[in-house]
């Protein structure tokens, strides 16, 4: 998967948000401009100092982009057996 080309191509663009949720290892942050939220592992998060609640955040990124039109069988088959599991 590492030589995809991606027809939109690499555009990096500058994004922020703000931290709503510190649990477990995971930061949670709602995005500026109604673009969702995002959660990513404590580890990924680049800071001097201890990560606080209503700090801001920025970051770049692209536009995810579907690089297959088939969906994946396996991880789809492995979602629906933890979906069970969670209903028992």
């Amino acid at each position: 998967m590492d030589n995809i080309n991606l027809k939109y191509g690499d555009k990096l663009i500058y994004m922020e948000g703000i931290i709503t949720n510190l649990k477990d290892g995971l930061v949670e942050m709602d995005l500026k401009g109604r673009l969702g939220t995002l959660k990513v592992p404590m580890r990924m998060m680049i800071s001097d100092n201890h990560l606080q609640l209503g700090q801001i955040v920025g970051f770049k990124m692209s536009y995810p982009e579907v690089v297959c039109e088939e969906p994946d069988q396996h991880y789809i088959s492995n979602m629906k057996k933890l979906q069970n599991k969670e209903v028992k």
